[in-house]
C-alpha cells in the first residue's frame, strides 16, 4: 500500500504543477487546465502503479489494464473538473489574487483526487492489477463488493 500511496503523492505533484502551470501561468482556464494536467499526470501514474506498486511486467492488456485505468483516471477528473469549475464559480468577484484564486483551485482539485483515493486502490487491487504482490489491506477487505 504504501507503494500505491507514493505512486499517488507523486502522480499529484505532477498533475497540480501541470495545473499551476496551464491555470496559473498560462491561464487557460480552470476547466482545460484541470483535463490537461489529469492527461498528463495519467501517463506516469499507470506506469509507476502497474510496474512499481503492483510489480507487473511486459506490456499492459489494453483493455483490462489500459482503458479502465485512463476511465477511472478520467471519472477523477470529471470529479475534480466539477469541483474545480464550482470553486472557480465561487470565487468570480471575490477580488482574490491571481495567485490565491489559482492556490484554492489546486487545493480543491487535490482533494477530490483525494475523495476518490481509496476505491481506487480497491479497484486496481481487486481488478486490474489482480494476482500481483500487493495485498490488500485487512481493513479494506469488502469495503467496496468488488470480487477478485
Amino acid at each position: 500500500m504504501w507503494r500505491y500511496s507514493a505512486t499517488s503523492v507523486l502522480s499529484v505533484a505532477v498533475s497540480v504543477t501541470f495545473l499551476v502551470l496551464f491555470d496559473g501561468v498560462l491561464r487557460l482556464g480552470p476547466v482545460l487546465s484541470s483535463t490537461l494536467a489529469t492527461a498528463v499526470a495519467t501517463i506516469p501514474s499507470y506506469q509507476l502503479n502497474r510496474r512499481w506498486a503492483w510489480g507487473k511486467s511486459g506490456r499492459g492488456h489494453i483493455w483490462k489494464e489500459v482503458v479502465p485505468f485512463w476511465v477511472l483516471a478520467f471519472i477523477g477528473w470529471g470529479f475534480s473538473t466539477y469541483s474545480v469549475k464550482l470553486t472557480a464559480s465561487a470565487l468570480a468577484g471575490s477580488g482574490l489574487s491571481h495567485l490565491v484564486h489559482t492556490g484554492l483551485i489546486a487545493v480543491v482539485y487535490v482533494a477530490a483526487f483525494g475523495v476518490l483515493w481509496v476505491v481506487k486502490f480497491v479497484v486496481f487491487n481487486k481488478v486490474l492489477f489482480a494476482g500481483s504482490a500487493e495485498v490488500l489491506p485487512s481493513a479494506l477487505e469488502g469495503t467496496t463488493g468488488l470480487a477478485g
